[in-house]
């Protein structure tokens, strides 16, 4: 028997509440970005390309001396770079659930599995709740025709799987590619499930091939439906360690197993450019390229010049390169230094496309596409800025100011977006601000053992059991 839980019957008292505090002047939501128009073509394509523990300076276009990623720096030279863009956690799973539903993890209960960790794992009960509107949910709405190809990770079970979420197909596998047997015996875990759709097709892939065949699916997805609007998400399990890269890449680069990887992600980046041109699909196509969070601390990634890395509230952990590409609408060789995230891909993808946000529930991202557009009278998309790690609200941020809340220590990210100089004792009303921030938050979306008002349930299923056993 399965137990899905609802959504909360007080979300209406809680849209009245939060209308309320925003007469009253105390709710801190997002500064709307003035009406833009939509191009004109009418439904686009979307590529999204989400990659898994890539750092901000692990990018030729972000610095990098060390990686050859000709493609993806065509990219940003063809496109805008966003260098103030955040990811809502500096780890896998909810860092994509805000991906998915445009909301800060808390809100939708994605920030730990059931027994408190800080991401899911085999035969976990928990997973994201499917009465969540996801942004393949409002495309499917849309007339698009959806793929998720590569890494889920948020829930294993058959309620919580891609297909259940709005995607007509999915090819992956559903967590992190450490959580199987080749990479850690020492764990116990069952095998490394591929998955078609619901159906296991193999267990513990040749990892190594594994970029290679995503973009075999992903290409095969693009041609098949090439005379339609398709939404490709495209979530690579790499750079995430054990790292792997195929014949063609492996021992090629400057930098080790870790540099292989990135090279061949961007080999697999070209292989899509290449087939848009082919199909005459690239004015049509918008491509959005990231990661999930900052690079580990080992295994050869960098997070320069950030200080932080995956797993931290330092920038370095949540703070990613993010490329945007859609000729003769995203102005070519341009850069955006407006604070941005992964939360604002859901309503920007909604409005593109001709439709609306959840209008039921409240999420928390916004429509950048004037960022996007080049709007140089754009508002900031954000007043403020959470910083959670699992139940933890350790940092705030407004404007250029972020507060690290336990330490007391205050960073002026204009400034100082390594995070070197303190400077709380000069800006004691600033601390003040972002405490009572905080404080605002705390209650709504909870910190540590307080639940939060505005907190919506995950889903759980009785008796889960992982998909392979052995």
């Amino acid at each position: 028997m399965q137990r899905i839980f609802r959504r909360s019957p007080h979300a209406g008292h809680l849209r009245v509440l939060a209308s309320s505090l925003l007469l009253l002047g105390l709710a801190a939501v997002p500064e709307s970005n003035r009406a833009a128009e939509r191009p004109e073509i009418e439904k686009p394509n979307f590529i999204m390309i989400y990659c898994d523990d890539l750092g901000y300076g692990d990018l030729g276009c972000f610095g990098s001396k060390k990686h050859r990623t000709p493609n993806i720096d065509r990219l940003a030279e063809e496109g805008m770079k966003f260098t103030d863009f955040h990811v809502t956690s500096g780890v896998c799973t909810p860092s994509r659930s805000s991906l998915m539903t445009g909301c800060y993890p808390q809100r939708v209960d994605m920030h730990e599995n059931q027994e408190g960790r800080h991401v899911f794992f085999p035969g976990d009960a928990k997973g994201l709740n499917p009465q969540e509107t996801t942004v393949a949910d409002i495309l499917k709405k849309a007339g698009y025709t959806t793929a998720c190809v590569g890494k889920w990770h948020m829930g294993d079970q058959l309620p919580f799987l891609p297909t259940e979420h709005g995607f007509d197909e999915y090819f992956g596998i559903p967590f992190s590619n450490d959580m199987g047997q080749t990479a850690r015996p020492d764990l116990k875990y069952p095998p490394l499930p591929l998955v078609q759709n619901k159906k296991v097709i193999e267990e513990e892939p040749d990892q190594a091939q594994l970029t290679k065949r995503y973009t075999e699916v992903a290409s095969k997805f693009i041609r098949e439906h090439q005379d339609e609007p398709f939404l490709l998400y495209l979530p690579h399990t790499f750079p995430h360690w054990p790292l792997y890269a195929s014949e063609q890449f492996a021992g090629k680069s400057a930098n080790g197993d870790y540099g292989d990887a990135i090279e061949e992600l961007d080999w697999s980046t070209g292989e899509l450019m290449k087939l848009l041109e082919k199909l005459d699909l690239t004015e049509k196509t918008l491509i959005v390229f990231s990661s999930d969070n900052g690079a580990a601390n080992r295994h050869g990634g960098s997070n320069d010049p950030l200080r932080g890395h995956k797993g931290s509230t330092f920038e370095g952990g949540m703070r990613v390169p993010m490329i945007a590409r859609w000729p003769g609408q995203v102005p070519a060789g341009t850069t955006c230094d407006q604070l941005c995230g992964t939360i604002d891909i859901l309503p920007t993808f909604a409005k593109l496309a001709g439709e609306e946000s959840p209008q039921d529930v409240k999420i928390d991202g916004t429509d950048i596409w004037p960022q996007l557009a080049g709007d140089k009278e754009a508002k900031q998309p954000h007043r403020f800025y959470l910083y959670y790690k699992v139940r933890d609200l350790q940092a705030v941020r407004r404007g250029p100011w972020k507060l690290f809340l336990k330490q007391g220590e205050l960073y002026n990210l204009k400034r100082d977006r390594i995070e070197s100089t303190d400077v709380a004792e000069d800006h004691p009303e600033i601390v003040e601000q972002l405490h009572k921030l905080a404080d605002r938050y705390r209650e709504r979306l909870g910190d540590l053992e307080r639940q939060g008002s505005e907190k919506r349930p995950a889903a759980m299923v009785d008796n889960p059991k992982p998909l392979t056993s052995g």
